[in-house]
């Protein structure tokens, strides 16, 4: 009796091989692609602001605070990133400052972890003026 080889189907990432360096050798290098890379980690990174896990600081304005990622804080915006460099506390919480808004530190949470928010005409000034104090990526 021949056994038969299980069969699966398996998602593998794009590959292309090629020479490094242009330099004929014996070696071959494959260049290896997550297909959805971007679409993938956005979907995880709002994935983790909505169910709170792995958090590791907390973020006060008027009497409000939320919690967020550091690594995600410091790669969206200079202001985050050099109060988090300067306080390498394990779970900081920033105070910022009086003159920003709890609404418009909801949007801007929402930008850096998904990319795009959507405003009313009569949020937008204020919410632009809070992400350029809090020097944002993007907006």
């Amino acid at each position: 009796m021949d056994a038969k080889p299980a069969t699966s189907t398996m998602a593998f990432p794009s590959m292309s091989p090629y020479s490094k360096g242009g330099v004929r050798s014996s070696h071959q290098y494959f260049s290896l692609r997550w297909n959805n890379y971007q679409s993938n980690m956005t979907s995880v990174f709002h994935e983790l602001l909505e169910t709170q896990s792995f958090v590791d600081v907390t973020l006060a304005c008027e009497y409000n605070s939320l919690k967020a990622h550091k690594v995600v804080l410091s790669a969206c915006s200079a202001y985050f990133q050099k109060i988090l460099l300067d306080n390498p506390c394990k779970h900081p919480t920033i105070i910022l400052p009086a003159d920003i808004c709890f609404s418009d530190l909801q949007f801007i949470i929402e930008f850096v972890y998904r990319g795009e928010i959507d405003v009313s005409e009569s949020e937008l000034q204020s919410l632009l003026r809070t992400a350029e104090q809090l020097k944002i990526k993007g907006l």
